[in-house]
């Protein structure tokens, strides 16, 4: 028995290596994927059902899809009503797992654990994406190793069987083996992972299927610890996400518990006619759960969130705390995703530079000092988003493949010349204060030659922005045109300044602002073309990028 006992937990152990391993290459094969579905995010509730669905599919766990709806609900970048429909998605697509392991029953292990041997030769490959496709094969071929090693303990030793068999019976009582469920669910917090062991003991005949049936409905309780966990420390919307998952589960729970007591026989006749085996039928069952409380719960999405919001107060109104708008720390645990929102939160930054830009100009024009506030606001947010995000860039460039990394490395010199950039517009408001001060305005001759070069900094701009934000490399070289002209228009205003200053028509005292306002507009040219050229320089090197153009 001793023998039986260690190959069990080994199987148990390869299992879950295997079921990470291919979730990993997975996650990873599709990075683009689940950036591209978790970008198509509505207000269509079958859409984000689908959703939740579709990236649980490929990442094989509901709790890590939870995990991510709680990460941009906390971001601010998905409303409660969202989140619930990806929620509801995500536990119809961690069945896959069970009816991928309930496959077992059909004896095609042995031919399916040379997946292992092939994917693990595949990893030796320099290539990353065959790297990725090996761990999801190898991946598939160990789940599949693991569960011939769990079942033929059970099966080989009718002393281990029994002793199984035993304990169920002496729990033989619904409410116990949901708590059974919910707590080994808890402890591995997967509910994939459960009910593939579930599936496996019912096909030795160590778990009888009626009792088989709760203990399903338990571990979908249990997953939800892993977003209860998760939703620590975030904000109220946040836990709302976490709450809605474990309502969604519970009062799936309940209805299929009184249903399974009165209608069982029917219940397990159904699921005999869909599948031919019992692992089968236990897989299926899975299925038929999640589907039907989501069809029966998708109508009352706004009642499940008032609900959530009675249950989770709205915090008292404090200091504001600066915080990222599209990244959170949770969507680490999917890497690619984390890097899609990274990238989105550079726009964002760059969109605050552009509009501190525009903001400080009109400044040095009006000397009004209405947007004095809003620019130094925008100022600490750039300052404040610099700092988090290259902390965060830090912590994912260990989670990511070589290629991923030369894209992180770019952004760390993006968020350089956005932060130069958002602090020569704060420049422009220091001039503006210093000029009314001394009570000095620029002529109409030099106010129109600093309108014509700024307005030609926000085409560039606005160019540098689409660039980066779409990868439009057929556009670098136009960047690259605007900022010759702006090297241009430095020198040609320079002279016209020194002109005026001749013939008596500028003071002498504007000599310093005007100058530095040119040099500073021409730099800001400079810091656009490397933002531009980002994209293809994992240095932020004008100079390299532009070879890659020619």
């Amino acid at each position: 028995m001793l023998l039986s006992i260690i190959s069990l937990l080994a199987g148990c152990g390869v299992f879950l290596v295997g079921m990470n391993l291919m979730s990993d290459g997975l996650e990873r094969s599709a990075g683009n994927g689940l950036k591209g579905m978790l970008a198509r995010i509505s207000n269509n509730r079958i859409a984000g059902v689908a959703i939740g669905a579709g990236v649980t599919g490929i990442i094989q766990s509901s709790a890590a899809t939870t995990v991510m709806a709680i990460g941009f609900v906390n971001a601010g970048v998905m409303t409660l009503v969202q989140a619930a429909c990806i929620v509801m998605g995500a536990n119809i697509g961690t069945t896959v797992t069970g009816i991928l392991v309930s496959l077992q029953s059909l004896n095609i292990d042995a031919y399916v654990a040379i997946f292992a041997f092939v994917g693990v030769m595949m990893t030796f490959i320099k290539n990353n994406k065959v790297k990725n496709i090996g761990n999801i094969i190898c991946g598939f071929g160990l789940i599949f190793v693991g569960l011939k090693s769990m079942s033929g303990s059970l099966k080989n030793d009718v002393e281990l069987s029994n002793f199984f068999i035993n304990i169920f019976a002496s729990i033989d009582f619904p409410l116990l083996l949901i708590v059974v469920g919910a707590l080994f669910t808890a402890l591995i917090q997967s509910s994939s992972a459960a009910t593939g062991m579930v599936i496996i003991m019912v096909g030795a005949g160590a778990l009888p299927i009626e009792n088989a049936l709760f203990i399903v409905l338990g571990s979908n309780i249990g997953t939800c610890i892993t977003a209860m966990l998760a939703s620590i420390g975030t904000s109220p919307n946040a836990r709302r996400t976490a709450v809605i998952h474990l309502t969604f589960n519970i009062i799936g729970t309940v209805l299929f518990t009184i249903l399974l007591l009165f209608l069982q026989n029917e219940i397990i006749a159904l699921t005999d006619a869909i599948a031919p085996t019992l692992e089968m039928q236990i897989a299926w069952f899975h299925v038929i759960f999640n589907v039907t409380t989501t069809c029966v719960l998708l109508p009352f999405v706004n009642q499940l969130v008032k609900f959530s919001q009675l249950v989770v107060k709205d915090e008292e109104s404090k200091e504001p705390v600066r915080k990222l708008k599209y990244v959170d720390a949770r969507l680490l645990s999917t890497p690619s995703v984390a890097l899609g929102q990274v990238k989105r939160e550079i726009v964002y930054m760059a969109s605050l530079a552009r509009e501190n830009l525009r903001l400080a100009f009109m400044e040095i024009v009006s000397q009004s000092g209405e947007s004095e506030d809003i620019i130094r606001d925008n100022e600490a947010q750039i300052d404040f988003t610099n700092r988090a995000l290259t902390k965060y860039l830090i912590k994912l460039t260990s989670l990511v493949d070589a290629g991923e990394e030369k894209e992180i490395g770019s952004y760390f010199h993006v968020l350089n010349d956005l932060e130069r950039i958002g602090d020569m517009a704060e420049n422009f408001l220091e001039i503006s204060i210093d000029m009314k001060k001394e009570n000095l305005n620029f002529s109409e001759n030099a106010l129109t030659e600093l309108s014509q070069m700024h307005d030609k900094l926000q085409v560039m701009y606005a160019l540098a922005e689409d660039i980066f934000e779409n990868r439009k490399v057929q556009e670098l070289s136009a960047l690259s045109a605007y900022e010759n002209e702006m090297d241009a228009l430095k020198s040609e205003l320079s002279a016209g300044h020194f002109a005026r200053l001749s013939q008596g028509d500028c003071k002498i005292e504007l000599s310093a602002f005007f100058t530095s306002t040119v040099v500073s507009m021409e730099r800001i040219a400079d810091h656009l073309v490397n933002f531009g050229c980002s994209i293809l320089s994992p240095t932020g090197s004008q100079k390299e990028a532009q070879k890659k153009i020619k």
